[in-house]
């Protein structure tokens, strides 16, 4: 094995955790490289479901080493209450890493994603966890990094130069209240004590294990059409869930990818809002959405479903530059006598065979 990077070539929720937990198995070393706990991966383990969100399904595999890659966001209360559940189920965290580099989803955050979400006259459909924010202060270069907190100093100094701003913007635009900045930095330094040891340079990781020829595999979040550059604008997540995101957001020099994989379903579903060419608005939907357990792994939200959409990912393996496809959830359609999928587009008398950019287009 070499390094293969994992994508999702739809709108995520293609069965990622279960293809992940395949190729984990042959390999040594698996990272998530971008998003944050507004993804969640399902892996079934003889009777035991294991529901993931932050830390990389290659985790209950005790010999592999799994990393948060600096593309990540990282919510310290969600990764702590993730890692405890596992010890729970006894389940050894000890071969997790996190990039001193990642950023930290903080309250501010959280608070402004659902207040901006509420505001909005055209609902993107936002899970409300602080990703979207915390990508932006990441941007404005204010965020808070992962390697903020291992001195209560520096977490003070990095919470200092953001929360003026954050502030200002919660009480002047959405009457909040605010935060305090010593209960904000008193609520972090609680969850150092779990986070801070496994703290590390991923990439100088990542380097050494590709110079011993060591298997890597790069776990994406979300699919290609919720990412931000090359989805369906605005209704996408924050990051690069596709294979360009992949290099960057683990430490890696693009070079090194040796094999792109997209997971694809044999048919089509999106959670939130957005055009939809395929979706089916009857008993086949209800069905598909039944027997294939089509609600969200971190939300619970039903997903809306529809017939495969050959347009879609003719366009994800062209952008994400794919050598292989791995198809999930056939079984699912065994109930039906015939199934559809999806060629081409019409649009005002026009058969459109590429993914159009205008949204308007691919409503109509």
């Amino acid at each position: 094995m070499t390094v293969i990077a994992l994508v999702g070539t739809q709108w995520g929720d293609e069965g990622k955790g279960k293809i992940t937990d395949v190729l984990a198995a042959r390999a040594d070393v698996v990272v998530r490289y971008q998003g944050g706990n507004n993804a969640g991966h399902t892996v079934v383990v003889g009777d035991e479901t294991y529901k993931l969100h932050l830390i990389p399904s290659g985790i209950l595999y005790p010999d592999k080493a799994c990393l948060i890659g600096n593309g990540v966001v990282v919510d310290p209360e969600v990764l702590c209450a993730e890692m405890e559940s596992l010890h729970r189920a006894n389940i050894d965290t000890s071969n997790l890493f996190i990039s001193e580099r990642a950023h930290l989803i903080m309250p501010y955050h959280k608070a402004l994603d659902e207040l901006e979400e509420a505001r909005r006259a055209e609902k993107i459909g936002t899970t409300g966890r602080g990703i979207g924010p915390c990508y932006v202060d990441k941007y404005m270069r204010i965020g808070v990094r992962a390697v903020d907190m291992k001195s209560r100093a520096s977490l003070e100094r990095a919470v200092a130069r953001a929360l003026p701003f954050k502030n200002e913007i919660l009480q002047k635009v959405y009457n909040h209240p605010g935060f305090e900045l010593e209960e904000v930095v008193e609520e972090y330094m609680a969850y150092a004590e779990a986070i801070v040891p496994r703290l590390t340079d991923t990439s100088l990781l990542l380097h050494q294990a590709r110079l011993d020829e060591k298997g890597i595999l790069l776990e994406g979040a979300q699919g290609t059409l919720l990412d931000v550059d090359h989805g369906t604008y605005p209704f996408v997540t924050a990051s690069n869930p596709t294979a360009g995101g992949a290099a960057p957001g683990a430490g890696l020099g693009p070079n090194h990818i040796k094999h792109v994989l997209g997971v694809v379903k044999a048919y089509t579903t999106r959670v939130g809002e957005g055009p939809f060419p395929t979706e089916l608005h009857d008993a086949i939907g209800d069905l598909i959405r039944e027997r294939g357990k089509e609600f969200g792994t971190t939300t619970g939200r039903p997903r809306r479903c529809g017939w495969f959409d050959a347009v879609m990912v003719r366009y994800a393996v062209r952008v994400n530059g794919l050598t292989g496809l791995a198809m999930t959830l056939l079984d699912v359609l065994d109930a039906l006598e015939s199934i559809k999928v999806c060629v081409a587009y019409e649009y005002k008398g026009e058969r459109l065979e590429h993914f159009p950019t205008d949204l308007e287009t691919l409503k109509e």
